[in-house]
């Protein structure tokens, strides 16, 4: 990459579904790589080439779940607009014979790959489709068998590349089948669109799982067939889950369901950009501070592992760093910057708010004990003459404390759960103001 290169990466998810927790983490990697390098471009490319399961409304959800991520992009590309690319670089390929005609059915490969088995053997493709003659093909094609088209991979020199997260990697190309990358019916199949639009986007570096390893391999001597620079490849872990092994959960694990637990995006960030790294999870609400810490070679390689448990944790976190206009929109009617500073420390998601304002307002069902009926009442009449303009609670508790002698949790916590009919909760000298005098005189009095 030459001195004026700009660093381009993509994130390339196929409209067959919604997005997961495994995607938003691809996605919010390849983002910030191109974040952190300096006037970077992220691109989002969509792979629709498979007509019979792509839907336009998963190319809508996919949008709408990035955009709820926080995360931006520079341009976006479909694969279904680009089939005269692939045509024309399809052409070039079959001409310089790196590109063939194979006519063996589903059947015959399945055969093939089951007596190869059979055999102790690794069931790669024998090549038997370059040994036919011409006039066989001729017959084949006679008949109404429509080929599908194989990439020929180059079996003298090994494929390797420094792999961004694994560091050096070799792959022997004998071990491997010629990729099919074109169907009978002319669909394509993933591997040379995918390395076609990478050329022609101009994308340097591609951060994905690392199930794709055996397709970068192969996609590398793509690269090369056209003539074209590969990009840099980092493959990271797979996330796990909480079981330790790969979980099919994780799969459903989307924007929607993250919405639906009172997730904060920038939880989410927080938690996806430091999982399977070196670096400790911070709670942050800007992008900055993750793109600043963003280092892909702080990524390991031991599987990383998706816990919810912690994701809410983070979720409190940064919920307690939220500012009121921040929210305004999402809490109950009525409640002001006061009241969100007040309860904010005490909860887990903003619409945890709700329930303390409901707390302030009332009513509340207060279980108080027999004993301390008339402790409450002696706070009633307290409560009345008290000056309220002040520090009323402090004020309270003075002059409780010593007209009762009681003091700790005998003198705070029969307050606390008359007036707000829970034992915990804010802190009280700033939680009573907002419950007001004629709203506490009532509870106390119960």
């Amino acid at each position: 990459m030459t001195a004026a290169a700009t660093v381009v990466t993509r994130f390339a998810p196929s409209p067959t579904g919604r997005l997961h927790v495994g995607n938003l983490q691809q996605a919010l990697r390849n983002w910030l790589f191109a974040r952190a390098a300096g006037g970077g471009r992220f691109l989002l490319r969509i792979d629709d080439t498979d007509a019979d399961r792509s839907e336009e409304r998963f190319v809508d959800a996919i949008r709408a779940d990035l955009a709820w991520f926080g995360l931006d992009w520079e341009a976006e590309a479909r694969q279904s607009r680009h089939s005269d690319a692939y045509e024309a670089r399809f052409a070039q390929l079959v001409a310089a014979g790196r590109v063939y005609p194979a006519y063996e059915t589903t059947q015959e490969l399945d055969l093939k790959r089951k007596v190869l088995l059979g055999r102790g053997r690794p069931p790669v493709y024998d090549r038997a489709a370059l040994a036919l003659s011409d006039a066989a093909r001729a017959r084949l094609e006679a008949d109404g068998v429509r080929p599908h088209w194989r990439f020929r991979l180059d079996h003298h020199t090994p494929i390797a590349w420094a792999d961004l997260v694994r560091g050096p990697q070799t792959v022997e190309p004998t071990t491997m089948s010629d990729p099919v990358v074109r169907r009978a019916d002319g669909s394509w199949l993933y591997m040379l669109p995918s390395a076609i639009d990478d050329l022609d986007l101009g994308v340097t570096h591609v951060v994905r799982g690392e199930d794709h390893v055996s397709n970068t391999a192969l996609q590398l001597q793509m690269f090369a067939a056209m003539g074209g620079a590969a990009p840099r490849f980092a493959h990271t872990p797979l996330l796990t889950g909480t079981e330790g092994k790969l979980s099919k959960r994780l799969g459903s694990l989307g924007v929607d369901h993250f919405r639906g637990e009172g997730v904060e995006p920038a939880a989410l960030r927080s938690l996806l950009a430091r999982l399977g790294t070196s670096d400790p999870v911070e709670a942050v609400t800007g992008l900055d501070a993750l793109i600043d810490g963003f280092a892909i070679d702080h990524i390991g390689r031991a599987p990383a592992r998706f816990d919810e448990g912690e994701l809410h944790q983070v979720n409190a976190r940064i919920v307690h760093q939220l500012p009121f206009d921040a929210v305004a929109g999402r809490l109950p009617p009525g409640m002001d910057a006061t009241a969100w500073a007040v309860v904010r420390p005490n909860l887990e998601r903003v619409t945890d708010a709700a329930d303390w304002w409901r707390v302030i307002e009332g009513p509340i069902d207060a279980a108080i004990l027999l004993e301390d009926r008339a402790y409450l009442a002696q706070a009633a009449a307290a409560a009345g003459a008290i000056d309220w303009a002040g520090d009323p609670w402090h004020a309270l508790t003075g002059a409780l404390k010593g007209a009762t002698g009681r003091k700790g949790k005998a003198l705070f916590l029969p307050l606390r759960r008359a007036l707000t009919g829970l034992d915990h909760g804010p802190d009280m000298a700033a939680l009573l103001p907002l419950i007001g005098r004629e709203r506490a005189i009532a509870r106390l009095s119960r």
